[in-house]
This record gives structure tokens, sequence and C-alpha cells, in this order.
């Protein structure tokens, strides 16, 4: 059976992190800090990043850090989970982006990184040429895996195409299930950017903000696939999205234990019987990623890109 959980993480630290002007038309939860100079943001960054890989490592994940580049203008370097995903059987996905700035992001030599850890890559699946036709799949932001029982969740999106993610499916052999998420903006109902925001599947149970998908029948069918196979379903509000409570993460630490990653604000968010049951099942790690949330618009989940590609003996 494929595992849901890895021990292995790649993170990139970054360099020229800022609000990314390019992502915010369809991010409605980034936001600009006013008054504060642009390095001071980003030494913010770097310091919350290598506290956060600090405690990762703590706890026995292995993090592969790599560095993002300074001679490219990659503001939003640090959520590598969009660009690429790490499969069981040595596959890489690579993912086309909204953002052309976020397009520079993917780097053969990341790859090489992993390798030469010991990762076996055998093949690499490559869906980037349908930036050309303005179709998008961002990577484990737009699509939440349950590789153990291999469906795969989407919300539709500008940055999550059907066609696309239907194609991915058939590619990876999961099972699809389609829906849209939405979070009110200025009193209108917009799609909300990423799946990982509002949603998190863990080994015996998810993390869900139900109430954001309108269709009752997109809501019903994607609690009946969570209910069948054993997830407990821990509701979440949609405030509780905006503090990034959707955008966490399952990992196993060295010692085989379970962990629920999340950043601070979104376990402050948290009520007293949700992390109660979050803890019936796992231990909770939470991080102070307050800057790299206000500017960026991700949290703790998106920083990660699990690594599951088989290693050499």
């Amino acid at each position: 059976m494929k595992q849901q959980t890895t021990n292995t993480i790649l993170m990139v630290r970054p360099v020229n992190f800022r609000m990314n002007e390019q992502t915010a038309v369809n991010n409605y939860y980034q936001e600009s800090i006013d008054g504060v100079l642009p390095e001071t943001i980003k030494v913010k960054a770097q310091n919350e990043f290598d506290s956060y890989v600090e405690k990762l490592r703590g706890i026995g994940v292995n993090v592969v850090v790599a560095n993002d580049r300074i001679e490219t203008d990659t503001p939003d370097s640090i959520f590598p989970n969009n660009w690429v995903s790490f499969h069981e059987n040595g596959d890489v996905g690579l993912y086309p982006m909204f953002a052309e700035n976020r397009r520079l992001e993917r780097r053969e030599d990341i790859l090489e990184t992993l390798e030469s850890e010991g990762f076996i890559i055998n093949n690499i699946i490559d869906y980037t040429s349908a930036e050309e036709e303005g179709v998008f799949l961002e990577g484990t932001g737009s699509v939440i895996l349950d590789r153990a029982n291999q469906k795969a969740y989407c919300a539709l999106s500008p940055r999550a195409n059907e066609d696309l993610f239907i194609e991915f499916c058939e590619d990876f052999e999961y099972f699809p299930i389609v829906f849209t998420a939405n979070q009110t903006v200025d009193g209108h109902r917009k799609p909300i950017y990423h799946t990982n925001v509002m949603m998190c599947v863990a080994e015996t149970f998810a993390v869900i903000c139900l109430s954001s998908i309108d269709d009752k029948k997109e809501r019903k069918n994607v609690i009946k696939h969570l209910k069948d196979d054993g997830k407990e379903i821990i509701d979440i509000t949609e405030k509780q999205v905006a503090q990034f409570a959707g955008n966490m993460l399952q990992v196993r630490a060295q010692n085989d234990e379970r962990y629920l990653i999340m950043s601070q604000s979104a376990y402050d968010s948290l009520s007293k019987q949700q992390i109660n049951a979050i803890a019936k099942h796992c231990e909770i790690l939470s991080s102070d990623l307050n800057t790299i949330e206000t500017c960026g618009g991700g949290s703790a989940r998106c920083m990660m890109a699990e690594v599951f590609l088989p290693k050499v003996n």
C-alpha cells in the first residue's frame, strides 16, 4: 500500500521574498505590509523559514534545503510544492504556473540535488507546455493527493484547470474528485486560488472547510469519499481558512511518529475541540510564519514539497 506521509521534505530558502504582484490578482489572502522596508520583509521571511526548518529537523524530519537564486526575480520561490511533485515510483511531475515570474522557480539543479542525496528519478512528466494555452495546474497546491487510496481532490480555479487535472489523474492513476471552493471577497463569492488552502488530507482524518463548497452535491460527494476511506472530518470555518488553518500537512518523524504541521496563526485559530480532534490522530507542530503568510498568501503546507521518491539501496 502507498504511503500517505513522508519523512523527507524539499524546501527552498528565499532570497528575494516579497508580495508578488502577479499572484495577488487571484490570491485574496495576500496583503502588502505598509511602511516596512523590502529588506526588512526579506530578513523576517528568512528568519521564519530558518526557524521552521529547525523545528522540522528537531522532530527528525529530513529537510532538504535548496537556496533560491539571487539573479532571478522569484518572490514566491518559498512555495516549491506548486511547481513539482515527487512520487513513490520515481516519477516527478512538473506543473504549469499562472504567474509568469513563478515559472522561473522550476529548476533542474534542485532535482539534481535530490539525486545527489540518493533519491531515484525515473521519469519526468512535464505539463508546463499548457502555459502556452493559458492553462494551469499548480502542483499539490491545486491537487490534494490521498496517495494511500489513490484519490485526488481538486478545487477548480484560474490556477486549476479541470481537463488538465483529469489528464494528471490518468497519468498518475488517481481517481479525480472535482469541486469548486469559494471565499467571500467584497461581498462576492470567488474561487479559492488553491485547494490546499481549504483542505488537508492526512492518513486517518481530513481538515476541510466544507462551507466553502457552495454546491451541495459537490460537498456531499467530497464528504462521501472522505468517509468511505475512513477519514474523520474536522470541519473548519472560512474565517479559520483566512488564518491558514486549511494549509496543513501531515509528515512522518524519524521515530515514525506522525505530526500535523501548521503555522502559529492556524493553530491559534483552532478551537479546543478541533485541537483535541487532531490530537487523537497525531501530534501538532506549529511555527510562526506571519510575514510569509501576509505577503505571500501561503503558509506551512505551501512551503513543503513532499519527497516520496525511492532511494538507492
